[in-house]
């Protein structure tokens, strides 16, 4: 942490990434499967990304402990060599499309204007006053860009976002919802792992292994939830216990402290998995299932586009304010912290901090989990938005295949087995 910058430049690990995943989200999922399978596909890919996070900390640990933090990124290399491998010889799709084209203006007006958004919620505060000339010159090109976006995607051929799709309710508030679940998800999995290390003394390995209760439980509800949803076609249950779960989760996770034992967060973080779970899918279900044929490609991509968008917004205003309220914390106790602590702060990791006297230590320990104290209480008032978001939705029957939607339809791509 100390190369990157510290805690005041963390976010920036995860929001540059989700700000590009942002720009390019794929959306082709909704056209592969008929609808009424959905649940269950969904699920099992809700299955295989929660394992993938239960296995991505718990290996990039083990190599940051042994190697370094860079070759976490070099080691992605061959996987995705293999992923482009797999895809090319087993997806097959049909081979008659119509030439699709590219909002290329819309993709550069959204990413503008989210990436303005974002560096006013991190270097507000912190980096420049909130009145400052950058700050507003920032919110500025915000509002420009975001505005040119609205107006520029009712004119495009092929819009990112076809304003039409939220017409109907149901998506909307699944967007909604969706967006929240991005935010708390990211945003927990960032700085559960700075309070583990900094707070309860952990390695970066023993970190990614205190990750397991909440991203276990999110992998048994997110498959539970795909599974039910195909079987019975009732849906409107989950976003609503999903949402309930991470507001209870969160707050609990807010009230750790520096003398919280790793039994008590790993229970607290299962609540946040299993609320995850219940809505990593289930909101792209619903998503796709609230829109006609024709636009259940361009829903599962906006889908996929707010909760990224809601990745990049959790991890700026979490740290944001986990920010904030560390350094108003460190100004009281810079008695207590010493000047080793609050000249070199950002520069701290835990093996730096295991040779801190005893007294410094522990303030800094307080310092750390007061921040994620606020960062955590304000996931949950987030989460209770997705709650009242969801209780609005109106179960509408899953339709059973293609032909439910349209009279005829042409015959869905198919993933052959390997």
């Amino acid at each position: 942490m100390g190369e990157l910058g510290g805690t005041e430049h963390l976010s920036w690990v995860v929001t540059a990434y989700t700000l590009a995943t942002a720009a390019a989200t794929p959306g082709s999922w909704g056209d592969l499967i008929p609808p009424r399978e959905r649940g269950r596909y969904q699920g099992m890919m809700a299955g295989v990304m929660a394992l993938a996070m239960v296995g991505g900390p718990l290996v990039g640990g083990t190599i940051t402990d042994n190697w370094g933090w860079r070759w976490t990124f070099y080691t992605n290399l061959p996987l995705g060599v293999v992923a482009l491998a797999l895809i090319a010889v087993v997806l097959h799709l049909p081979k008659k499309r119509a030439k699709a084209g590219i909002d290329s203006l819309g993709v550069v007006l959204l990413t503008v204007g989210i990436t303005a958004i974002v560096l006013v919620t991190t270097w507000g505060g912190t980096e420049y006053a909130w009145t400052s000339a950058v700050i507003m010159e920032l919110i500025g090109i915000d509002v420009a860009a975001l505005v040119g976006f609205v107006y520029w995607q009712t004119r495009a051929a092929e819009p990112v976002v076809p304003l039409h799709i939220f017409r109907s309710r149901n998506f909307t508030l699944m967007a909604i919802v969706g967006f929240i679940t991005g935010f708390v998800m990211f945003g927990a999995t960032l700085y559960l792992p700075l309070y583990q290390q900094s707070v309860q003394g952990a390695s970066a390995t023993n970190s990614g292994l205190l990750l397991l209760p909440m991203l276990g439980a999110m992998l048994l509800t997110s498959v539970l939830a795909g599974r039910v949803t195909t079987n019975t076609g009732k849906y409107k249950v989950f976003p609503i216990v999903g949402s309930a779960l991470m507001i209870v989760g969160l707050y609990l996770l807010s009230t750790m402290d520096t003398g919280t034992s790793r039994v008590t967060s790993g229970v607290f973080m299962a609540v946040v998995g299993l609320g995850l779970g219940f809505l990593m899918q289930v909101t792209m279900l619903v998503a796709q299932n609230s829109v006609e044929m024709k636009d259940m490609g361009v829903a599962s991509s906006s889908s996929t586009l707010f909760r990224t968008l809601g990745s990049s917004f959790g991890v700026a205003i979490m740290g944001a304010l986990f920010n904030n309220r560390v350094q108003d914390v460190m100004t009281e106790r810079a008695g207590a912290l010493g000047s080793q602590v609050t000249e070199q702060s950002a520069q701290l990791d835990a093996a730096s901090l295991a040779k801190l006297p005893e007294a410094a230590r522990e303030a800094y320990q307080y310092v750390v989990s007061a921040g994620t104290h606020s960062a955590f209480l304000l996931g949950a008032v987030v989460a209770a938005v997705a709650l009242v978001a969801a209780v609005f939705v109106k179960e509408v029957a899953l339709r059973g295949s293609e032909s439910d939607a349209e009279g005829a339809s042409a015959r869905p791509a198919v993933v052959e087995p390997v």
